[in-house]
């Protein structure tokens, strides 16, 4: 009897060990929720704060996320003051010493260079970044370097998974390569095209695609479109159009619609992260979508 028992019970404990040693991850954003998917595979559990109609610079501080936080192996998350207005909160009422610095707090933004470093950290300028752009992710060069400092830490917070975690990084690197050639070649017809944005989130994928940025709907950041500011943008489109107007899945619909419907020049709206369209299900998703999205935006019917 005492044998059998013994047989039923080792299992079980081998399966709770396994189990105990997966990395609980709380993921700021659905892109680096993705990329940790893609890096950990079995090995990882997420959770995602946000989603792709939420701005994540004004989250509210929920008690669930406070207790996934309390929870989590490892906080992933943008930096560079992104999530400034909450993440802050989570870490300090979390209490969870794990997460409240590194390893166990990993910001994508602090391992690359940056766009516009050293903004005046001016309240009445909008939402200003004086750390720089953290938008980085929309540049698929910048994904390669984090996804290998990434790959490092999980293995130092689960050494005994290392190798699979190098493993997977490299699959990963290698579809990604062959994803960034791809996405090159199609995107040569986008080069010097000038863009009016929503919001100066677009920065780094502009800086990628070679595309040129010439106009915000918003006079400053994070301020919505004015009256006024709009009627401007109509005489400057009327002297130099633009190829399109670009907005996020949260932004407002009405100022790119508005500003399309007065100047002709399609609005179109792009995925901006993981789930912000059916076809951006993942990284790859999210990119193969911006691109054919871009490439077609003269067909858009004026979104």
């Amino acid at each position: 009897m005492l044998k059998r028992l013994l047989i039923i019970i080792f299992p079980l404990f081998l399966f709770a060990e396994e189990s105990l040693a997966e990395l609980q991850v709380f993921a700021c954003e659905p892109e680096l929720e993705s990329l940790v998917q893609e890096l950990g595979g079995e090995l990882v559990t997420t959770y995602v704060a946000t989603h792709a109609k939420q701005d994540v610079h004004h989250i509210q501080a929920r008690p669930s996320l406070i207790n996934r936080v309390r929870r989590a192996d490892l906080v992933l998350c943008t930096g560079a003051s992104l999530e400034v207005g909450w993440l802050p909160v989570l870490l300090q009422k979390g209490a969870n010493p794990k997460v409240q610095k590194e390893p166990g707090l990993f910001l994508a933004a602090n391992q690359v260079e940056r766009l516009d470093v050293g903004q005046k950290a001016d309240r009445s300028q909008g939402d200003v970044h004086p750390e720089g752009n953290p938008h980085v992710m929309l540049d698929p060069r910048k994904v390669l370097p984090i996804a290998e400092l990434l790959t490092q830490r999980l293995g130092l917070l689960d050494p005994r998974h290392q190798e699979t975690y190098q493993a997977n990084f490299e699959r990963f690197k290698q579809r990604w390569l062959n994803a960034i050639t791809r996405w090159n070649e199609l995107a040569k017809p986008l080069r010097g095209k000038p863009v009016v944005v929503h919001h100066q989130s677009w920065v780094y994928l502009l800086n990628w695609l070679g595309m040129e940025l010439v106009a915000t709907l918003e006079p400053l950041p994070g301020i919505p479109p004015s009256t006024s500011h709009l009627s401007k943008l109509i005489k400057q489109m009327a002297q130099a159009p633009a190829y399109t107007i670009i907005r996020s899945p949260f932004a407002d619909k009405k100022g790119s619609q508005w500003l399309s419907k007065k100047t002709g020049i399609c609005a179109i709206e792009l995925p901006f992260t993981v789930g912000g369209n059916s076809d951006a299900n993942d990284l790859f998703g999210l990119f193969d979508s911006t691109i054919a999205l871009l490439i077609n935006a003269k067909s858009c019917g004026g979104g």
